[in-house]
């Protein structure tokens, strides 16, 4: 694919509150190369999870672009917005958005079952197995811990094999240890798929996983920076 997967221009967002304007992103520019990965960190209320939801076509900018492979995000109506993610779009957010209903295998089907994909229990054990939940997959998400349940939802992310992959504070309900674990089935999976990650997150040592860095204070900008992944890759090649 020629060209950045994910291309960023000038974003811009701004809250109407009344009679006053509250501008939450201004201005942010960047790109993101097929299979990188990029986390985006800063203080509370500096904008990520509002950057993360305009670049994955879940709201749209006050002004500035957002193209994913090349196809401009705000020109499209919200069905067409809709195919794009479920085409190529993967996400993982903090609160793990489980089906209660649904066994641990039935939530990982979810997404290819509404593809009519007959692959759908093949795909999903094989994925489920892959977070080391083999013997958990008859098990409904009230009958897994924390960790279980966010690993089921990197399962299901990953099941319709995206080319980019958004995630929202993954490890932000889960202790130390089981963060840890949640961090490796993420990281395993997006290498084996060489999907692009974006990833927000409070956990520095978690965004050093990743190649790039992007820091934003107060809705804009500040810095790029390579992550400890990008310095070990130029170390070892």
């Amino acid at each position: 694919m020629a060209g950045p997967i994910l291309e960023v221009r000038n974003l811009t967002r701004v809250y109407s509150t009344g009679s006053e304007k509250l501008t939450v992103l201004k201005d942010v520019s960047f790109d993101l190369e097929a299979g990188a990965t990029c986390s985006i960190v800063g203080p509370s209320g500096s904008g990520k999870t509002t950057l993360l939801g305009l670049c994955a076509g879940l709201d749209l900018p006050t002004s500035g672009v957002v193209r994913i492979m090349g196809k401009e995000l705000g020109g499209m109506s919200e069905d067409e917005r809709a195919r794009i993610r479920n085409a190529v779009v993967g996400f993982v957010f903090q609160n793990f958005q489980l089906m209660p209903t649904l066994t641990a295998l039935e939530n990982v089907m979810v997404p290819l079952e509404l593809q009519g994909d007959r692959r759908a229990a093949a795909r999903g054990r094989e994925l489920l197995a892959q977070v080391g939940l083999s013997d958990r997959m008859g098990h409904y998400p009230a009958q897994l811990s924390g960790g279980e349940q966010q690993r089921v939802a990197i399962a299901r992310a990953f099941v319709n094999q995206p080319k980019i992959l958004f995630a929202d504070e993954p490890t932000g309900n889960l202790d130390a240890e089981t963060a840890e674990s949640v961090v490796e089935a993420l990281f395993n999976l997006n290498a084996s798929f060489g999907t692009a990650l974006v990833l927000v997150t409070h956990n520095l040592e978690l965004a050093q996983r990743t190649q790039r860095i992007l820091r934003l204070a107060r809705g804009i900008l500040i810095a790029a920076e390579e992550g400890r992944a990008a310095r070990q890759g130029a170390a070892g090649s």
